[in-house]
């Protein structure tokens, strides 16, 4: 499902009363004072009647967020038949039925017993399958890299609206396609990886942007989604350069105003734009950066 139109598929809709509540409180000097926060939800994962994972999310987009979630724990595969995926809000539970029958009780017991973040023992699979991915030729031009940047980081969001959120883009050139924010990251990421499922999107030209740290989660599930180039406002960890380097990920980070910094997949950076003709963030947006640090 591609578009030819200017503007993206999906973006945040920080108006949704669903999303954020006002809160009272007082400020620094004392005084009385209402803002937004964000708000966030449990919602319980099934998959053909078997419960998989409680997950805490802002609730936007369920459907994205179970077969993103199914897909980067392997609990999915590509070529699996979905039949069904049906949400009660009621309830905070979205169930997903695969033509395929799956029965995950090991994986799940296994899990329990290792992690109580459900992470540590999808690692071994994780990493399975992240050594058969071979990332395709791309290339990302300075230029799009820079009209994409600012479109993002000044396109309204529940982030600048409330903050406590991460946000993911799935990019084309110098386009946003497809915006997704969620409480965590991984559901950010998850959300994108289900609906690039769901509606059979190709990876081979897109590009990744998140505004969170490139770390190996991160750059592990780009490299899952086919998708060869990986760009954040925020910071780089070893690892995550690593393994970038390792799967032949071209990743970018501290990428503001006109500043950036390539550590790994280099050769795909088209320098096509003379950096001193790109104007530099504002006091606003530079605000926004230092806080995409938050965990």
């Amino acid at each position: 499902m591609e578009t030819t139109a200017d503007a993206p598929l999906i973006v945040p809709d920080p108006t949704d009363p669903r999303l954020t509540r006002r809160v009272g409180g007082i400020d620094h000097t004392g005084a009385a004072v209402e803002t937004s926060v964000t708000v966030e939800r449990p919602l319980t994962l099934f998959l053909n009647g078997q419960e998989i994972v409680t997950m805490m999310t802002i609730g936007d987009y369920p459907e994205y967020l179970a077969l993103g979630y199914l897909l980067n724990q392997n609990m999915l595969r590509a070529d699996d038949e979905v039949t069904g995926v049906e949400h009660d809000e009621e309830l905070d539970v979205v169930v997903v039925r695969t033509a395929r029958a799956t029965d995950y009780q090991e994986k799940l017991r296994k899990k329990t017993l290792t992690s109580g973040c459900a992470q540590g023992t999808a690692f071994g699979d994780l990493m399975e399958r992240f050594e058969r991915v071979r990332l395709p030729a791309a290339e990302l031009r300075t230029s799009w890299l820079y009209r994409l940047t600012h479109a993002i980081n000044t396109m309204p969001s529940l982030y600048l609206e409330a903050g406590a959120i991460h946000g993911c883009v799935l990019c084309r050139e110098d386009r946003p396609l497809v915006y997704m924010e969620d409480v965590g990251r991984h559901n950010a990421v998850d959300k994108i990886a289900g609906y690039m499922f769901r509606h059979r999107v190709e990876p081979a030209d897109k590009i990744f942007y998140t505004t969170g740290r490139l770390t190996s989660e991160m750059v592990i599930k780009t490299v899952q989604m086919g998708i060869p180039i990986l760009v954040s406002r925020s910071g780089f960890t070893a690892w995550g350069v690593e393994l970038a380097r390792q799967a032949g990920l071209t990743l970018i980070g501290r990428a503001r105003g006109r500043r950036f910094l390539a550590l790994a997949g280099e050769q795909r950076i088209v320098f096509d734009l003379d950096p001193g003709f790109v104007e530099e963030e504002s006091a606003r947006h530079r605000r926004k950066g230092a806080q995409d640090s938050e965990p």
